[in-house]
């Protein structure tokens, strides 16, 4: 069994940048990089993923001075004339900048044709130009990441992040398992789980996490069944991470001994975010497209370094540069942890052989904010 749980005050990852950080927000290291634009990009990724899952993003691509910049907008599951590599919307983004003062600039734009249905899909499409606009200022400056942050990338632990399908079944992790038998996982929990398999994933021994999804907006429809999960669960997984948690008198009830290991995604865009959680939880699943900026990104980095609470990182099924992006960031804060940001290929329905295992070596490309190809 996983140990992620216990290790709690002592977890390498609280400790990994913190030194260094001097428990400060790193943002001004990166606030005045100078930033020079003339031309704005976008490219549309495809894959199939899992249960014939159709992800669909978009590259954004920043040029200027003869380098590029990349990021991947990741806030559209269909195409339904909102993607960016669909509407190809004109912005202002031309001109001579610091990266704080294209940021604050981008605020100030309508980065979609209407307002998207949910609010977080504003937070993940400006994370896509933030990203490239720093990964281009990087290349522009010749400097990668780490070094002006002053960090030392690190090998990345992983876990592959799936559900169990409509039918929940075992095979798809044991189908991960053969063709990498040390991979762990994250899985997403369901109230159809029967208790038979709770146990039969668990002797698997290799789950890390277990996601409830409980501020997805998801209605509970039946909330015995759901309090049974809770039960199996927990008796099952006693060291896992338990993310995201339904926001209910029952199931609070039920984590009061178990608040070591609760751990929050959904509701954290901000360092703010952090102590006004359902529960006083410790862990923090640092998404950094969900939070979508910079400087937002780096005060919450700060604030976990400040309170020594464990943190792990988070992806949104990123098909380019963004992947590789998030496995950075991981490397440079929380290497040691259960991140979800296992290479693309686990995401596929029948990955292939031959998987890249974990803990990923560190491969931060020579300048910009990219993971080398």
């Amino acid at each position: 069994m996983s140990t992620y749980g216990e290790r709690d005050e002592t977890m390498a990852a609280v400790h990994s940048a913190s030194s260094k950080m001097n428990c400060e927000s790193l943002w001004p290291r990166l606030a005045e990089l100078p930033l020079v634009i003339e031309a704005c990009e976008y490219d549309r990724l495809h894959a199939v993923q899992a249960y014939e899952f159709e992800r669909i993003t978009t590259q954004v691509r920043l040029v200027g001075a003869g380098a590029d910049g990349l990021g991947e907008d990741v806030s559209v599951f269909l195409e339904d004339g909102t993607t960016l590599h669909e509407c190809r919307p004109a912005l202002p983004l031309e001109g001579e900048w610091t990266l704080a003062g294209f940021c604050e600039h981008l605020a100030t734009l309508e980065l979609w044709p209407q307002p998207p249905e949910w609010d977080v899909a504003l937070r993940l499409r400006n994370w896509a130009f933030e990203s490239a606009a720093l990964d281009l200022a990087l290349r522009q400056a010749g400097r990668s990441l780490h070094d002006v942050l002053g960090l030392e990338p690190r090998p990345v632990r992983f876990v592959n992040s799936l559900g169990l399908g409509e039918v929940p079944s075992i095979e798809p992790v044991h189908r991960r398992l053969a063709r990498s038998p040390g991979v762990r996982f994250k899985l997403d929990a369901e109230a159809t789980w029967a208790p038979g398999l709770v146990d039969e994933v668990a002797a698997t021994g290799a789950v890390d996490t277990i996601d409830f999804k409980g501020h997805y907006g998801f209605e509970v429809n039946d909330p015995q069944a759901l309090g049974a999960l809770y039960d199996n669960v927990l008796a099952a997984f006693p060291s896992a991470y338990l993310e995201d948690p339904h926001d209910l008198p029952e199931i609070a009830q039920r984590l009061g001994d178990h608040l070591r290991r609760v751990s929050y995604d959904s509701p954290i865009a901000s360092a703010e975010d952090i102590g006004a959680t359902p529960l006083a939880a410790r862990v923090v699943n640092v998404k950094p497209s969900r939070i979508g900026g910079l400087r937002a990104l780096f005060e919450v980095y700060a604030r976990c370094a400040r309170e020594r609470r464990p943190t792990y990182g988070g992806g949104m099924g990123e098909l380019g540069v963004g992947r590789g992006q998030i496995q950075l960031l991981a490397a440079l804060f929380h290497p040691d942890a259960p991140d979800d940001v296992a290479p693309s290929a686990y995401n596929e329905d029948d990955p292939p052989g031959g998987l890249p295992v974990s803990p990923l070596a560190p491969r931060p490309d020579a300048t910009g904010f990219r993971w080398a190809a």
